[in-house]
């Protein structure tokens, strides 16, 4: 099983999301996301309603809607970063939303442009500039409810190897004077 493969078991299977979850960002672990589905063509994130993410009015607060919006995208990203050929950094370099009904019931957050990710991430790769990446999440209550659209612009850029030229020579002298 690739890397890939791996962490999109992990995400997908109940008890290794809450793991995960309560590991690395508590606060949706609390909130209740779930990934309901990850693959290469983007994710679906679940945000329940609740007292857990309810605002004053009654709706979904829009911070929890955020977070599962993010998380649509961002699962797709680390997803194909995992399944790429080379280490590649990740970044959230901007956010922005349309809110066009209250959620006051189970909502489903979609991002469904995976080729178009993983795109970018190949050009980041290959050119070892940073890479500028619009992703769309729509959040629809059961009913089909369009309650919000969120466009997260995400950042890639391939990692350096972490040995440079001069580096890599230090590390090749360290090697040749403990076999000599």
């Amino acid at each position: 099983m690739d890397r890939g493969e791996l962490f999109r078991t992990l995400w997908t299977n109940p008890i290794g999301i809450r793991a995960m979850l309560w590991a690395k960002l508590p606060l949706a672990a609390f909130a209740g996301l779930r990934i309901a589905r990850l693959d290469e063509n983007g994710a679906e994130v679940t945000l329940p309603a609740g007292w857990k993410t309810q605002n004053p009015f009654r709706s979904t607060y829009f911070a929890a809607q955020a977070m599962a919006a993010e998380m649509s995208t961002g699962a797709t990203a680390l997803y194909l970063i995992e399944r790429a050929s080379a280490r590649v950094s990740t970044l959230v370099t901007g956010l922005s939303a349309r809110f066009t009904r209250k959620a006051t019931q189970l909502a489903t957050f979609t991002f469904a442009d995976g080729a178009a990710m993983r795109a970018a991430i190949d050009r980041a790769v290959a050119t070892g500039e940073g890479v500028v990446f619009a992703a769309r999440s729509i959040g629809r209550q059961k009913d089909g409810t369009i309650v919000a659209e969120f466009e997260i612009e995400w950042s890639f850029k391939r990692r350096r190897s972490g040995l440079g030229p001069g580096r890599a020579e230090a590390a090749g002298r360290s090697i040749q004077r403990k076999d000599g």
